[in-house]
């Protein structure tokens, strides 16, 4: 195909999809069904993860809960139980090493069977000044929001690839696409994480493995404890977001096979200005929404949890 013919396709091509994503906002895409579906939610034992297995549960999914937390993945499986779970595993997993992450995911596959949708939910945050942050911890961010992203697709993916089915979820953060004061090491991990989902959604575009889709999820502050502490200066602007509308936006990304999620949604308004604006006027506008001190007041979640 020539320059000429090439270039009239692809500008054919992206009016159509830019038409088609308009009728999207009005008219809602067909929900999937996702009884049946062998579901994977890291960092089940609180927060974001409990909420989506409680979710997944009432839907009929097959549940496989992963934490380091015995006592709150508990709380979960009866939560889930509660709310019509046929079948739920639990297992005590440290996603922040390889080895672990293997050992359990064979113990899946052997016990539960091929997980479909595998979301990564588990996540950590320091919360200081790069300068003031110990080596240890940020290793242990990069460990837990990214790296065990690379071992669990490593372990499920190739199933999904096989079958030609299956879904990707990746739980990033808002902070995955600007900087912000005293998270280097969570921005970091999470840029990372955007940017590994992005790159394996495209490399099954180019196997042509279109039945494994992908959702990245890009949340502004969730009110689950993890932030506890943090104030935002224009909450009816830019709130802190309500766990429950979180759960239930990611639930409904996944089954439409929406492949970015951003909450609220002026996000997706800052993002593609900081993509042209020059340098002072973005960092104008993350000082205008108080991104600068957002964290000065963070306490994090108590020890306990």
């Amino acid at each position: 195909m020539n320059f000429f013919l090439e270039t009239l396709k692809v500008i054919v091509l992206l009016v159509y999809y830019l038409l088609e994503s308009l009728v999207f906002l009005v008219v809602p895409r067909r929900k999937k069904n996702v009884s049946g579906e062998i579901v994977l939610i890291t960092g089940a034992g609180s927060g974001i993860g409990r909420l989506l297995a409680v979710k997944f549960a009432s839907l009929g999914a097959t549940l496989v809960l992963w934490d380091i937390n015995q006592e709150g993945l508990n709380y979960t499986v009866r939560l889930a139980k509660e709310n019509g779970a046929g079948r739920v595993h639990s297992y005590i997993c440290d996603c922040s090493k390889r080895q672990d992450v293997y050992r359990v995911a064979d113990q899946v596959k052997k016990e539960v069977g091929d997980v479909s949708i595998l979301i990564n939910n588990a996540g950590i945050v320091t919360g200081k000044r790069f300068l003031d942050s110990p080596d240890a911890l940020i290793e242990k961010t990069m460990e837990v929001n990214t790296m065990a992203h690379f071992w669990t697709y490593k372990a499920f993916l190739p199933a999904m690839v096989a079958a030609n089915h299956g879904h990707l979820v990746s739980i990033a953060s808002s902070a995955g696409l600007v900087g912000v004061n005293k998270l280097s090491d969570y921005c970091a991990s999470k840029f990372a994480a955007v940017g590994f989902a992005e790159s394996i959604d495209m490399e099954l575009r180019t196997l042509r493995k279109t039945g494994v889709k992908t959702t990245i999820v890009c949340p502004y502050i969730i009110n689950t404890g993890m932030f506890d502490g943090v104030k935002t200066k224009w909450p009816s602007v830019l709130p802190i977001l309500d766990p429950n509308y979180v759960a239930e936006r990611i639930i409904t990304a996944v089954r439409q096979n929406q492949e970015m999620l951003m909450m609220p949604r002026i996000i997706y308004v800052l993002y593609f200005l900081r993509s042209f604006l020059p340098m002072k006027a973005t960092v104008l506008l993350l000082d205008y929404f108080g991104s600068p001190d957002i964290m000065n007041t963070f306490k994090g979640r108590p020890k306990k949890e």
